[in-house]
């Protein structure tokens, strides 16, 4: 017999379901840390910038553009394209956070990640909805935001001395291909991880990590594209 739902229960599953990707978000985190103090920020700005500005591509590209003193328009701006992302998994996970308020939604939309997103949204697919079922996503979501300002935090105070042969970078493109394969379901899906992981290839020499948005803009366009051929072909065929 299935146990009943109940807050505290999916709030652990949540994060237990996180657990395991923490093997890239640590390393990722670190490199963060690393890289707002290598810019010259002074410590207590370097943590309120990982705090507010809760978006690790985003942070970096940031970063970037201050150690080259461009103006605070561009750097807001990339900062905006580059998170435009959330826009789409907003839209995504907003009604299974419909039984919230105003405030726990805001506070859901600060904490949403790439992780988040992915983890959440798999689970849902998998289970029946009921109301109780956002307790997943904070689970989820809370889990890695901690992790990420302690990861941060250690890349402030350590990441100097982090030794280069670690190659930390590198398990950062694999959890995301862990978070993207379970999303893959139908023909449109496989289209666009297609057609956006060569647009990243492509575009990875680009400044500001714009290769990055560009390979979510030509993946979306891809399974846009897919979706509306695959329905023609529906209506044909009927």
């Amino acid at each position: 017999m299935t146990e009943p739902a109940t807050p505290r229960r999916l709030f652990i599953a949540g994060v237990k379901a996180t657990l395991p990707l923490q093997i890239g978000v640590i390393p990722f985190a670190l490199i963060t840390g690393t890289a707002l103090v290598t810019a010259g920020l002074p410590i207590w700005i370097a943590h309120a910038f990982s705090i507010v500005v809760f978006a690790g591509a985003a942070q970096l590209a940031m970063v970037e553009l201050i150690s080259q003193h461009a103006a605070v328009g561009v750097i807001v701006l990339t900062a905006l394209l580059i998170n435009l992302r959330f826009m789409m998994y907003s839209a995504a996970i907003a009604p299974y956070l419909r039984h919230t308020g105003n405030g726990l939604r805001a506070f859901a939309a600060y904490l949403l990640t790439d992780q988040a997103y992915a983890i959440s949204m798999v689970h849902y697919d998998q289970n029946e909805a009921e109301p109780l079922q956002h307790w997943y996503y904070f689970g989820s979501a809370l889990t890695l935001w901690t992790v990420w300002q302690l990861g941060t935090s250690a890349g402030i105070y350590l990441g100097a001395t982090l030794p280069a042969s670690w190659s930390l970078d590198f398990a950062i493109p694999l959890t995301f291909l862990g978070l993207v394969f379970p999303l893959i379901r139908n023909r449109p899906g496989i289209l666009a991880a297609a057609v956006a992981g060569v647009g990243a290839v492509i575009g990875h020499g680009l400044p500001y990590n714009m290769g990055f948005l560009a390979a979510v803009l030509v993946g979306a366009a891809a399974a846009v594209f897919a979706e509306g051929k695959l329905g023609d072909e529906v209506r044909d065929d009927s």
